[in-house]
């Protein structure tokens, strides 16, 4: 039996072809090392994370969430609940609180949930992925299972806003977090901690409605990196992945930039370090190839 068993709420983009497939392939990797097992929660649905707040309401939004924590409750109980995507993570958050203290929605949301004859009970704690490495295995643990380290790569942590803000890392500063730091030193590589735009916002779903903004937050995100000397970006945030790394073409277009930056999942960086093989990294998920990372696999 493994170590620890959580129960695991995906989320719609780490399916099977989705934006970050990717990274729930290398966190599957990085769970094997640490001997963590996922226990997907069944039937699992949309946390509504985007198409909630475009005019869906308060309590069909809240109790999307709500039916996931129901769901764990009933198959999973006792287990914490964790999200690797950061947008997930939050919204699920998110509704077990606003429902903690708002009782009539408590209620609502319950007579909902009664219809598939679910009852939230709002007993579980909700952790990002990031959390439970911290305050669960911790940086020595993450670093005894270190068989190639990430040595002369240079890696510039881009937290995000959605895994800072407004529930954060215990312990962590909102203007200057530094789990993702230690989490590089950790696994051989070098940390950027000067890095000064590891709390920017990438515009999030501003890259589809507005994004002359989102590529110019974005800009500013890969050009700080560069300042640095940055061989890639690392995120925990599938949103900010996808925007920093897909949108660089039109970046260059527009600005006459010559963006080539990787930005990769701290999960890609812990399945390489763990001395996995690039397949089970998810290195081929990359637009972007991140080729430090390819070479150091292959050797």
């Amino acid at each position: 039996m493994a170590k620890r068993e959580y129960a695991f709420y995906p989320g719609c983009s780490s399916q099977k072809g989705a934006s970050s497939s990717n990274l729930m392939t290398s966190v599957q990797t990085m769970c094997e090392e640490l001997d963590i097992q996922l226990n997907e929660i069944p039937d699992w649905n949309c946390c509504a994370a985007s198409i909630g707040y475009a005019g869906g309401g308060e309590l069909p939004r809240l109790t999307l969430s709500a039916r996931n924590i129901a769901l764990s409750e009933k198959h999973h109980a006792g287990q914490d609940l964790v999200a690797t995507c950061a947008a997930c993570w939050l919204s699920t958050r998110e509704a077990a609180e606003r429902l903690e203290e708002d009782k009539t929605l408590m209620a609502e949301a319950n007579q909902a949930l009664a219809e598939a004859d679910l009852e939230l009970k709002n007993q579980t704690p909700i952790k990002h992925m990031v959390e439970v490495l911290i305050e669960n295995i911790g940086y020595e643990e993450m670093g005894a299972k270190v068989k190639k380290p990430l040595e002369g790569i240079k890696i510039a942590s881009y937290v995000g806003c959605q895994t800072n803000r407004p529930f954060g890392i215990v312990g962590e500063s909102f203007e200057n977090p530094v789990y993702l730091d230690k989490m590089i030193d950790t696994l051989g590589g070098e940390s950027i901690p000067g890095y000064e735009k590891k709390v920017q916002c990438c515009g999030g779903a501003l890259a589809f409605s507005e994004p002359e903004k989102s590529q110019e937050m974005v800009k500013g995100i890969i050009e700080a990196a560069y300042d640095h000397g940055a061989d890639m970006i690392a995120t925990p945030c599938p949103v900010c992945q996808m925007n920093v790394e897909v949108y660089q073409p039109d970046i260059n277009a527009t600005y006459g930039t010559k963006f080539n930056m990787p930005v990769v999942y701290y999960s890609n960086l812990m399945a390489v370090a763990y001395g996995r093989t690039a397949k089970d990294a998810a290195l081929d998920g990359q637009i972007i190839r991140a080729k430090k990372l390819d070479e150091l696999v292959a050797k």
